[in-house]
């Protein structure tokens, strides 16, 4: 795991691949729960038996669920020690670029794009790129901007 311990650190990271967040499975049980926590109960995330039917020949797993697991997966990848603050900031720029059947399994790889100055700290701009095991073409692909304050 990196550690990065000041702006500097992070600057001069900005390019560099950092590596890959352990594998993680897609169970059924975790999207019931974001589709619960959601409303978004479409049955090609939630019923299983008409998805056997369906284009994807199973379940899949709600987008936005797969981009609300790369925070997790990132802390596995690097790591901002002596921050007073971190927070999501927002996203540049995201894509859906392949299904996630039930089942299957992701990880994680991350870069940093970019380390902005601003009035309240630092902006971090990571591309993650969430890739399924068993296929060549990710899963999803996200610029998550992070506003970073250090400690004085």
């Amino acid at each position: 795991m990196r550690v990065f311990r000041s702006s500097e650190d992070l600057a001069s990271a900005v390019g560099e691949h950092l590596g890959y967040s352990p594998w993680i499975e897609m169970p059924q049980a975790r999207i019931n729960q974001f589709a619960e926590a959601t409303g978004d109960h479409q049955w090609i995330h939630v019923d299983p038996e008409k998805a056997l039917t369906g284009p994807f020949g199973s379940t899949i797993a709600h987008g936005f669920l797969v981009l609300s697991l790369i925070p997790s997966m990132l802390w596995d990848i690097f790591t901002i020690e002596g921050a007073a603050m971190q927070m999501n900031y927002g996203c540049d720029r995201v894509r859906f670029t392949s299904p996630v059947p039930v089942g299957a399994y992701l990880r994680a790889s991350a870069q940093i794009e970019s380390v902005q100055h601003t009035a309240h700290g630092i902006t971090v701009l990571t591309r993650a790129i969430v890739e399924r095991q068993d296929r060549e073409q990710p899963a999803c692909i996200a610029d998550l901007i992070a506003l970073i304050v250090f400690e004085s």
